[in-house]
């Protein structure tokens, strides 16, 4: 009798060895695994966002009342207008709006690069690249829907930035003030004039700047078996980025910006080809819907560079804080 006992748990014990050895710790890595949550993401962007506009803030803005003006862009031109706001207003004034970008770009970048990671994930399960890098048209989906989705929560805030950047202090003296001004004299609906070509613009120029991210961090991955590229990599490839996103969309952007500062330039920009044609027959194509490009070739790969940089550094940061409290607990 105990001798069958014996040969019965011998011929039992493999396949509960096996059981116990791969099963349980694979499936319980999986599950334990740290993940960031949605609110990490929300803070990484918003802290990203904040960094880059900072930065090239006194180029945005300068770049701004070129676009809203029939005023000849040069880089001559530009350099003057930067000299002249100094000399007249103080070295600050070149940052004047920046608060009111601050509290766009803030929620905009959370908003942007949190539904980022949001849709690579939902759209990597519907394609069944849970995990990996997407396919290139879901790589260029994903961007689009995350500026899109970013852009439609905090448009009247860029309304805002726009009007104190090419308004003196007289006008409006701070955020709140631009908010209850427009309401009151131009009404509600003027928060948001230039919604449609800011969404036009924005799906192109998101997804292309996303993809074309993306795209570069892969290939560096397969080529140098690297995955994560080193901070001035990142730079590198959000530059072109930037560059190639920008290009894509500016006409829309120069338009936009036309609508959101119609009240106080005294012009009447009501529709999209509306104010494209005004445009082209005032300036032409070149100097018209392109005016500022040159300027943004080079704050936006800044701009870009930094931001993507930003996010993924804070991103990988926060993910090894994370691992950290989990391998103590």
């Amino acid at each position: 009798m105990a001798h069958r006992v014996h040969e019965h748990l011998q011929g039992r014990m493999p396949g509960a060895q096996t059981t116990v050895l791969t099963l349980p710790p694979s499936s319980q890595a999986k599950d334990l695994r740290p993940r960031l949550t949605p609110l990490d993401s929300l803070l990484c962007g918003a802290f990203a966002g904040a960094v880059a506009k900072t930065v090239i803030a006194p180029l945005d803005r300068t770049k701004i009342i070129f676009q809203v003006s029939s005023k000849r862009f040069s880089a001559k031109e530009a350099f003057r207008v930067i000299y002249c706001t100094y000399m007249k207003d103080g070295f600050l004034s070149l940052w004047r709006g920046n608060s009111a970008t601050m509290v766009r770009v803030m929620p905009y970048a959370a908003i942007q690069f949190c539904s980022h990671e949001q849709y690579k994930k939902l759209l990597g399960g519907y394609y069944g690249f849970q995990g990996k890098a997407l396919p290139p048209f879901p790589r260029l989906l994903a961007g689009s829907l995350a500026g899109t989705t970013a852009a439609m929560l905090t448009y009247p805030l860029d309304m805002v930035r726009a009007r104190m950047a090419v308004t003196a202090k007289e006008m409006y003296s701070n955020i709140m003030h631009v908010f209850v001004r427009i309401s009151q004299e131009e009404g509600v609906k003027t928060l948001y004039k230039g919604f449609t070509p800011t969404i036009l613009g924005v799906i192109p120029y998101a997804g292309i700047t996303f993809f074309t991210y993306e795209t570069l961090k892969k290939l560096h991955a397969d080529k140098t078996k690297r995955s994560h590229p080193y901070p001035y990599e990142r730079l590198a490839f959000g530059a072109c980025a930037g560059l190639i996103g920008q290009s894509a969309s500016y006409p829309l952007d120069v338009v936009r910006r036309r609508m959101q500062t119609a009240g106080v330039i005294g012009s009447s920009y009501t529709t999209i080809l509306g104010t494209m044609r005004e445009i082209v027959k005032q300036e032409g194509i070149r100097r018209g819907l392109y005016k500022g490009l040159s300027m943004n070739w080079v704050k936006g790969p800044i701009a870009v560079g930094i931001s993507f940089t930003t996010f993924d550094v804070m991103h990988n940061l926060l993910l090894k804080l994370h691992q950290m409290d989990y391998s103590i607990h």
